[in-house]
């Protein structure tokens, strides 16, 4: 089984930063992909940036200059620098992992997800 949990969110003031971190455990082969995303209640998840096992990187645009996605893929780490947070960037953040499992098995892999609040 393959574990994925976020830290780091929280409420923060408009203009503030915030660093989100995901560690991926369990019986893992190699991780692929990487990535963030975010839903607000009523709408749709939506990507905020991916990062590649190469580090190639992708980012919505929305939040393109203002954040940055990096990945630690000894530990199985992936972090997304948030910088001059806006209200709209409220919602529960998600990680997301494309695994090889130990059994040589694809599958893609959520976290619970951790809320990022921003008051105006």
């Amino acid at each position: 089984q393959v574990q994925l949990v976020e830290s780091g969110g929280g409420l923060v003031q408009a203009g503030g930063s915030l660093r989100l971190s995901c560690a991926a455990s369990g019986n893992i082969f190699s991780v692929n992909i990487m990535g963030w995303y975010r839903q607000v209640p009523g709408k749709q998840r939506e990507l905020v940036a991916t990062i590649t096992k190469s580090g190639v990187t992708n980012y919505a645009e929305s939040v393109k200059g203002r954040s940055t996605i990096t990945r630690d893929s000894a530990k199985n780490m992936v972090y997304l620098q948030m910088n001059s947070l806006k209200p709209e960037d409220t919602a529960v953040y998600n990680c997301n992992a494309l695994v090889l499992d130990g059994n040589k098995r694809l599958g893609a892999y959520w976290g619970q997800g951790t809320q990022v609040t921003v008051s105006s």
